[in-house]
């Protein structure tokens, strides 16, 4: 497949450490000016930490990816994906998902699917919604120090930041795209009939996470309910293929699967 030209080189990424809170609700710098403890004051509510990769551009607004991590946390590869991202001209936020359970990263196939499992997958969601309503606002209040498009807004996610991804897709109303990479889908029909934007769905051939059966029926019910669900499957793929420290990781088909959700949510995500 031929590799979509970037927009702007690697050298041109930045990034910054972001810390806000899980309630989607933002204290501004007016706030700050006028509260005297507001450096050092504990926090009521848990706080949402993540890496935000952006051009290092002025006097333009983007649209913004939010990027789930697998179950291994917020590893360097991930970080790296991030930032071939943001050089296709988006802002990627990657939450740290799990913040929550002191944001551990591990190599660990034992402890990452501890991890997983621990999960508490209803906080998660509100820490991937927080993200979005973070990157809406303007916490400056200054027009001129607007970087993203407001709700121009997509996910992506891989493996268990997959799953996460399919939910999101049927959680937030005013998003415009979802990637899945791996994942397993959700039981029942709720999730399919309830997507609120176009769904791919990108998995392995060879022991895959969710059965043909299974992803032959969401697909059939999303469309049932006129959604829009496209499938793309590596037939000679294992679950991991998209981890480059997983045995069955498949430097090809990676890349396919990133080109693919990068032409998918071309023309659907809102640009300026």
């Amino acid at each position: 497949m031929t590799q979509k030209e970037t927009a702007y080189s690697i050298d041109q990424i930045g990034y910054t450490l972001m810390r806000f809170n899980s309630t989607g609700i933002f204290e501004t710098h007016k706030d700050m000016m006028v509260d005297p403890y507001a450096e050092t004051r504990m926090h009521k509510v848990p706080q949402v930490e993540g890496i935000q990769y952006a051009p290092q551009i002025t006097g333009k607004i983007l649209p913004a990816l939010v990027l789930l991590h697998d179950q291994w946390g917020l590893t360097a590869s991930i970080q790296e994906l991030a930032k071939g991202l943001a050089c296709h001209g988006y802002i990627v936020m990657i939450p740290n998902l799990y913040g929550r359970m002191g944001g551990m990263v591990t190599a660990n196939a034992e402890v990452a699917e501890a991890l997983m499992e621990k999960l508490n997958e209803q906080q998660a969601l509100q820490d991937i919604n927080a993200c979005f309503e973070y990157l809406n606002t303007n916490i400056a209040e200054d027009t001129l120090l607007e970087r993203t498009v407001r709700n121009g807004h997509g996910v992506v996610g891989f493996g268990m930041g997959g799953t996460l991804a399919i939910k999101v897709a049927a959680h937030r109303r005013r998003l415009q795209a979802a990637v899945a990479i791996g994942g397993t889908l959700p039981a029942g029909t709720e999730t399919a009939q309830g997507l609120y934007c176009p769904l791919l769905l990108q998995q392995a051939g060879q022991t895959p996470q969710s059965s043909a059966e299974e992803l032959d029926h969401f697909c059939h019910t999303a469309k049932e309910a006129g959604k829009t669900v496209e499938l793309q499957t590596y037939a000679d793929a294992s679950p991991g293929f998209w981890y480059p420290n997983s045995p069955n990781h498949r430097v090809a088909d990676m890349e396919t699967a990133i080109q693919k959700g990068l032409d998918f949510m071309e023309n659907l995500i809102k640009k300026a």
